[in-house]
């Protein structure tokens, strides 16, 4: 696989991620900042948009910022398992870091932390 592409527009304060450019690709909103576009048929990756790149950065006072991936509950079963797979897997585990917040034994949230592209780092 190539490298991905990387665009951040400064204006909007948005970082598009490309794996496959000009890819039709159905859109999964993982929360109000993060949107992976995927191929449902291929069960593959095609990009990543965040939102509000800035803030998603910036480091919290412990560390890193965790978000919580509260567009996962919403899907169906099927596609649920279909998004757990492709975040999980090359390349997007490269980008965000799964993980769960559990705050009770009968409740598990999944949540993510974002890691800097390298063509960004120094540019964001």
């Amino acid at each position: 696989m190539s490298q991905p592409i990387i665009n951040y527009d400064e204006t909007s304060d948005t970082l598009y991620i490309s794996f496959e450019p000009d890819a039709k690709a159905t859109g999964i909103e993982l929360n109000d900042n993060i949107l992976l576009r995927i191929d449902k048929i291929r069960q593959k990756a095609i990009g990543i948009t965040f939102l509000n790149y800035s803030i998603l950065i910036q480091k919290a006072d412990f560390g890193p910022r965790s978000f919580p991936l509260t567009g996962i509950a919403q899907l169906s079963g099927e596609l649920r398992e279909i998004v757990m797979d492709i975040i999980s897997n090359s390349p997007v585990k490269e980008i965000l870091s799964l993980s769960t917040y559990t705050p009770s034994f009968s409740e598990a949230i999944p949540i993510t932390l974002l890691h800097l592209p390298e063509a960004q780092s120094a540019g964001a």
